[in-house]
Order: structure tokens, then C-alpha cells, then sequence
């Protein structure tokens, strides 16, 4: 199972995300749920490193993606955090089985 983390502030400002694991719904390269996730993490990390330039902590690994934006630059990211949010959960509603959203306080 794919486990998505989303850290917020205690304000509720989204500051970043952690996913881990496969979805392990097919084989490696056919499997469809670690493709949306994949894809849209991929995304919402690049457009925050390199097209906004926030400030923020970025590492990819083989299934593990890590960001957390600095507390300056949050708002900056906050279109593009929210729409990884929404996707993840409509995926999540779509394949409860292979994917768990879940929120920390930061």
C-alpha cells in the first residue's frame, strides 16, 4: 500500500508531503495507482523546487518522496500542495485499498 503523508501547520497551512510504499496492484511498469501517485508527486515537487523556487527540502528514493516546504515560503506553495491533496484523495476514495492519506501537525 501507498502511505501519503501530509504535513500541516497549526494554522492548517499545507507545508509538504512524504509518500512511501507500492501500491502493488500489478506488476512494476503496469501498475496504475503508482503511476497517478508517482506522476503527481513527481510534479508538485518540481513545480516547487524549480519553477516557484520556494525554499524547501526535497529527496526522491525508489518509492519514497520527501518535501517540506520552509514556514516563509508555504503560501507560495499552497495552489500546488492543495491540488496534490485533492488528487491523492480522489484516488484514495477510488482505490481504498491501495492508497491511505494521511495528515500530520508540523
Amino acid at each position: 500500500m501507498i502511505n501519503a503523508e501530509l504535513f500541516v501547520s497549526r494554522n492548517g497551512e499545507l507545508r509538504g508531503f512524504h509518500i512511501s510504499g507500492h501500491a502493488m496492484m500489478a506488476e512494476s511498469g503496469q501498475d496504475i495507482i503508482c503511476a497517478f501517485v508517482s506522476s503527481a508527486a513527481y510534479m508538485a515537487a518540481n513545480t516547487i523546487t524549480d519553477v516557484i523556487h520556494a525554499d524547501a527540502a526535497a529527496e526522491a528514493d525508489d518509492g519514497d518522496m520527501y518535501v517540506m516546504v520552509s514556514p516563509k515560503d508555504a503560501s507560495l506553495c499552497r495552489d500546488v500542495l492543495a491540488g496534490l491533496k485533492l488528487h491523492l484523495i480522489n484516488t484514495e476514495e477510488q482505490y481504498p485499498n491501495y492508497l491511505q492519506v494521511n495528515y500530520t501537525e508540523v
